[in-house]
């Protein structure tokens, strides 16, 4: 991915069909947002799939909590997966942690293999590492062709200058997307400080504005805001683009 990139986190149809009604690239399917994301029904992977033209990929996740699964969970989620495959997703979304924080190379191996064809993003669980460097290393090794990172802060743009140092470190062996908590007021931002032109977010509001009185009111993605997200994006690396020597990207 040499160009700018965004990829929405969807939970319903509706959120998928305003990301590709707004230009974002794919999208990463998912439900129940404020438990961190789980794994989607199947109803809604199929209908999502469906419904798009763009690349639909399905979060993995069978539970909230930690990374560490069970030997029944871990059997959950390679069911999980030849499910998104049988709808005709295009790529999933996995990450297993050991007792210790480390990435488990091996189930996560086992995870993107079991895939195939399909394309495979290592998610947040990476942010729980204790050692992000270390955690990149272990992420590759895994075979999978993305990692999806806050650079281990809560919103992505405190941690934009670590996923800057693991951008340097992973070179072309491995994608980097920003995301997690990312805001449109703030996108910018991330993209400099981070050199990621590679995003990630869910760009929800209260009822489809910036603020509501309304505590308990519904939260939406909106066809404009992906539009907005896209927008600044694109116009951010063109502009990087355009201050590099010979035009090189950044």
């Amino acid at each position: 991915m040499s160009n700018a990139f965004f990829e929405l986190c969807a939970e319903s149809r509706e959120a998928a069909c305003a990301a590709e009604l707004g230009g974002a690239d794919r999208i990463e399917l998912c439900s129940e947002l404020e438990r961190g994301g789980l794994t989607p029904p199947e109803e809604l992977i199929a209908a999502s799939v469906s419904a798009l033209l763009i690349p639909v990929f399905v979060l993995i996740r069978p539970r909230g909590g930690s990374f560490v699964f069970s030997t029944e969970e871990f059997a959950l989620m390679r069911r999980q997966i030849a499910t998104a495959k049988e709808a005709g997703a295009r790529g999933v979304a996995v990450g297993v942690l050991r007792e210790d924080g480390r990435v488990d190379v091996e189930r996560s191996r086992e995870l993107v293999e079991l895939a195939r064809p399909m394309a495979a993003t290592f998610h947040r669980a990476f942010d729980e590492t204790p050692d992000l460097s270390e955690a990149l290393e272990r992420v590759i090794a895994t075979g999978a062709e993305a990692l999806l990172t806050s650079g281990g802060a809560k919103q992505v743009l405190g941690g934009a200058e670590s996923i800057s140092e693991l951008k340097k470190q992973a070179g072309d062996r491995i994608q980097i997307i920003a995301g997690g908590g990312l805001q449109l007021e703030t996108l910018t931002e991330v993209v400099r400080r981070s050199g990621v032109f590679c995003l990630h977010g869910s760009l929800k509001r209260k009822n489809g504005h910036e603020t509501s009185e309304d505590p308990a009111g519904e939260m939406r993605t909106l066809e404009a805001d992906v539009r907005e997200a896209v927008r600044l994006l694109q116009r951010e690396m063109q502009e990087q683009n355009a201050a590099a020597p010979n035009g090189s990207h950044p």
